[in-house]
Order: C-alpha cells, then sequence, then structure tokens
C-alpha cells in the first residue's frame, strides 16, 4: 500500500505558461530557444551557474535587452496556483508523506512565492516533510541519482511510494528503479484526481 507521494511542480501544482513565456522573448527580439541556451538552463537548474550567467547567455542573442527585461520574460512562464490544490494537498498531509521533488531555478521560485505570498507558500511547504530544488541539490530528473537520494535519505521503500510529474521521461525512470507512478496528462488531468487515477485508499 502506498505510504508515499513525491510530487513534481510545475503543472502539477502551479501552472504553467511556457508558451507566454516564448512569446515575452520573441517580443525581445529571440526567435525561440536554442542549444546554447538548452544547455545553460539545464546548469542552471543544476545550480552549475549563477543567475547573472543566465541571463549573459540570453544577452548573447538578445544584447539591448535588460537584466531585469530577460528575468521578466523567464518568469512569463510562472501560472496561476489554483486554491482547490492546495487544499487537496492540505488533506493527503494528514495521510502521507508528501516530498516535492521539481526541476527549477532559483529566479522561478523566487517569483513563485512573491506571486502567491507568505502566507500560500508556507501552507504548500509546510505540507511536506521535505523540499527538494533541482538547483539546491546539483542534479536534475530524470537523473536515477536525484530519485536514489530521495529513498537513501528518507529510507523510503520504492513499492510504496508513488512519484506523480507530468514528463514521461521522470515517471520511466521512477518506475524502472521500482516506483509506482502517475504521469499526469497537463490539460486532461488534476493532480486532485489522484485517487480516481490511482485507486488509491486514504
Amino acid at each position: 500500500m502506498i505510504n508515499t507521494i513525491i510530487f513534481d511542480f510545475g503543472d502539477v501544482f502551479i501552472n504553467l505558461e511556457k508558451e507566454a513565456s516564448i512569446e515575452a522573448f520573441k517580443n525581445l527580439g529571440l526567435d525561440g530557444p536554442n542549444e546554447d541556451l538548452l544547455a545553460h538552463n539545464d546548469l542552471f537548474e543544476k545550480g552549475k551557474i549563477t543567475e547573472l550567467q543566465f541571463i549573459e547567455t540570453f544577452q548573447k542573442y538578445i544584447p539591448n535587452a535588460s537584466i531585469e527585461e530577460i528575468r521578466k520574460a523567464w518568469n512569463a512562464s510562472i501560472g496561476d496556483f489554483p486554491l482547490h490544490r492546495l487544499e487537496f494537498l492540505q488533506m493527503l498531509s494528514s495521510n502521507y508523506r508528501l516530498f516535492l521533488l521539481t526541476n527549477t531555478d532559483a529566479i522561478h521560485i523566487n517569483r513563485f512565492e512573491h506571486k502567491v505570498g507568505m502566507s500560500f507558500y508556507s501552507d504548500f511547504y509546510r505540507c511536506f516533510e521535505k523540499v527538494y530544488y533541482s538547483y539546491e541539490m546539483g542534479m536534475r530528473k530524470p537523473d536515477p541519482e536525484i530519485f536514489n537520494t530521495l529513498i537513501r535519505k528518507h529510507d523510503l521503500s520504492p513499492k510504496r511510494t508513488l512519484f506523480v510529474d507530468d514528463k514521461k521521461s521522470n515517471t520511466d525512470i521512477a518506475e524502472y528503479l521500482g516506483l509506482q507512478v502517475w504521469n499526469l496528462k497537463v490539460g486532461e488531468e488534476d493532480v486532485v484526481q489522484l485517487f480516481e487515477q490511482k485507486h488509491l485508499p486514504f
């Protein structure tokens, strides 16, 4: 029986508006992401480069854009966080061990916290035994070691642990490592349907 749930963050709890960010960068003169930017995003999400180094990568391609304009365009992807998902999580937290495991960066987390306010994000974080951000861990999903780190640190039983993520590459690795998984389909499913989708006992 499942006793632990590891959740992704983006598009599971908070809605992401990736197209809004792409559009904002287009307005600054950047015609979509490229291999260099994607590689630096990977490094930034692993905490291997600083915020300034990450922003300067964009400035190579849009030299007339200011640091603040780039930061704003990058954060355009941070959407709303529906209250019903927080309430659902609060209900879960009294019955399961909960963890948050997300590929993210300091810019996005600062934006999220500023957008929802201290009361909301405090209530959110309080639901979890531990919150794991990739940029603090030095690794990101789907690296198997990121899952093994949680399993070891918290003495989790993979077969009694459910991992919820919207990216199949992440749930595939977790499943390979023996975890139960739900590859949530964004736009079709909502995390509050957890019991319907996974038939978990409450």
